[in-house]
């Protein structure tokens, strides 16, 4: 039962990192390279809410211009030739 003890006790230091050596230098990746994050957040929000406004803008601008109307071109008689009755009847719009 002592033996348990101890060997509960070892495990316990083991895992809270107690009777541990010298600490080993922490590495450094690319995305600690100390800049500050939340300012660099903050540039993007503010850059991706411009972005937003100057779409819309550009979009109201581009809607509110309107686009040509083309003259309609004449109802040419050839254009509708029916030689041959439907087998369901003549369906032809009346304009």
């Amino acid at each position: 039962m002592a033996t348990a003890l101890v060997r509960s006790g070892l495990l316990r230091t083991a895992l809270r990192g107690g009777a541990r050596g010298p600490a080993a230098p922490k590495r450094n990746f690319a995305s600690s390279a100390h800049h500050d994050d939340a300012y660099e957040t903050a540039k993007w929000e503010k850059i991706t809410y411009l972005g937003i406004a100057t779409c819309t803008g550009l979009a109201i601008y581009n809607l509110s211009k309107g686009h040509p109307h083309h003259e309609e071109q004449p109802a040419y008689p050839y254009l509708h030739i029916r030689n041959k009755e439907f087998p369901w009847g003549m369906c032809l719009p009346s304009i």
